[in-house]
């Protein structure tokens, strides 16, 4: 790699840090992250099963959360799988990338350790989603243990405590599966670096304006919002 392929690569993981800052910080913009505000409504849901003893909708919603956070992980393992099929064609690859007019030819040792960071970029996006599956499964047991509503009348601080247990463990589920998501979003503008250093860095920037967007101006976020002009 030359000092261009370094500074891209210095790039692209000083962006991802700024953008994890960014999410989990308190506010910027003087906003709250959309992260940070469905949080806070995890914690709503939760707590709200303390009012009613049919479990069954929590249980149904984890359910929903599992299976998407599985789909994403047998995603990951087939991409990377991907990436190791990817390593036997390099003769292949190059040829084709030698006549993209904006391609910079590279080495096979470049190409190859090209191919070994997308591999791990996949590779901690796999773990994030499989660390949040389980995490969403320890979630159901906990919920499962939540009293019933005439238990809760009788030791509401105890029943807020055991809410609270699910309502940790969901939020932690969430943020891997987040990191796990983030690592795949920016796996895109990885892709860049494979035609040259500069279109790493460009699409990177996209990929990082296009998710702070989403965390602070989209209307998912006030969606989320409980009161009309709260920021």
């Amino acid at each position: 790699m030359d000092y261009g392929d370094i500074i891209a690569l210095s790039y692209f993981a000083l962006l991802w840090g700024v953008y994890i800052w960014a999410t989990d910080r308190r506010t910027i913009f003087g906003r709250l992250s959309l992260t940070r505000l469905m949080a806070s409504h995890r914690h709503r849901w939760i707590m709200n099963s303390l009012n009613r003893d049919l479990k069954m909708i929590d249980t149904q919603i984890i359910a929903g959360l599992q299976a998407g956070t599985a789909f994403f992980a047998s995603t990951t393992i087939f991409a990377l799988g991907g990436c190791f099929a990817l390593l036997g064609q390099t003769d292949r690859v190059q040829a084709i990338f030698s006549d993209l007019p904006l391609a910079f030819n590279g080495s096979r040792t470049a190409f190859e350790l090209k191919v070994g960071g997308l591999a791990c970029l996949l590779g901690y996006a796999f773990f994030k989603f499989g660390w949040s599956y389980r995490l969403f499964n320890y979630c159901s047991i906990l919920i499962g243990g939540i009293p019933m509503m005439s238990e809760t009348a009788s030791n509401r601080p105890a029943a807020e405590r055991a809410a609270g247990r699910a309502v940790v463990m969901n939020v932690q589920a969430g943020m891997h599966f987040n990191a796990g998501l983030r690592a795949l979003f920016l796996s895109i503008g990885y892709l860049g670096w494979f035609v040259s250093a500069y279109i790493f860095m460009a699409t990177t920037t996209f990929i990082i304006f296009v998710l702070l967007r989403r965390q602070f101006f989209s209307p998912a976020r006030l969606a989320l919002l409980p009161d009309e002009g709260q920021m």
